[in-house]
């Protein structure tokens, strides 16, 4: 097998181990649970309007797309896992919202170059493994003088220290890959996009998570329910003190964000980046 093949199919592998990942758990409960109102926060600053042609790049089951569509965009959720895009259909014909799904790598967007007014992503394009190329392919499909929405973890925040603490447990990641966290630091997203944006505006914010009674709720919560979590735990399956120990780990790191009283209630941080493609 050449050098060249032996990529091509390393990274055809990569990609069908993170649609399984994502397939995991239950994704959008979680999401419907925890961060029911992100979507809408991306959707305001980016300005979306009726009649917009918005693109939701790594949509999970659309609690970005869903919102856009609501204010009367044309709306096309695409995700590289299609039970996501399942999911988000049904909630959407359930609130009598209609867009259109599309199954597509965030690396290689099945749409033509500047085919959408708003390019947008929430917590989804940061977990795609080379940044670079999905930073690309965001500035490809937006249209010129189109805006480019981002809301990703901060490696400093409380998911970018999950991350931080489930990695000494997980499988080391693929040559070339980047941890998701980085779409959280602004001088990482700037060097991504580059001269071909312009009118960057950025700001930090925090969404208060209060679900929890617990932090071993928390713990078990995202056991259950999130497929990176559930990802690291199988692949430690066979130990049981390396499990232990990660359970530890994750009950100590929600009970240092816990700033509640009756229950835990924790301030987990995003950073919030919107741009204009330039003409």
């Amino acid at each position: 097998m050449t050098a060249p093949t032996a990529a091509i199919e390393a990274d055809r592998a990569l990609k069908v181990k993170h649609r399984a990942m994502w397939a995991l758990g239950d994704y959008p409960a979680l999401a419907a649970d925890i961060i029911p109102g992100l979507g809408q926060v991306l959707v305001t600053a980016c300005g979306v309007r009726a009649g917009d042609r918005v693109l939701d790049v790594a949509a999970g089951s659309g609690n970005a797309a869903i919102p856009a569509a609501r204010a009367g965009a044309q709306v096309v959720a695409s995700d590289l896992t299609p039970e996501l895009l399942a999911a988000g259909q049904q909630q959407a014909a359930q609130q009598g919202i209609e867009l259109s799904w599309r199954q597509g790598d965030a690396e290689a967007l099945p749409f033509g170059a500047g085919e959408f007014d708003v390019v947008m992503s929430c917590l989804g394009v940061m977990f795609a493994p080379h940044h670079q190329a999905s930073a690309d392919e965001l500035v490809r499909v937006c249209r010129p003088g189109g805006t480019i929405g981002l809301l990703s973890w901060t490696p400093e925040g409380f998911i970018g220290q999950m991350f931080a603490v489930m990695k000494p447990y997980a499988p080391p990641p693929p040559r070339g890959a980047q941890p998701p966290p980085l779409w959280g630091r602004e001088d990482h997203v700037r060097s991504l996009l580059g001269d071909r944006v312009r009118d960057v505006s950025v700001r930090r914010e925090t969404v208060r998570v209060d679900l929890f009674a617990r932090p071993e709720d928390f713990r078990d919560y995202f056991k259950a329910r999130y497929g990176p979590t559930i990802a690291v735990y199988r692949s430690i399956a066979a130990d049981p003190a390396r499990i232990a120990a990660l359970d530890t780990e994750l009950v100590e790191l929600a009970r240092r964000h816990d700033h509640g009283t009756a229950t835990v209630a924790m301030d987990w941080e995003y950073l919030l980046l919107t741009a204009r493609k330039q003409p």
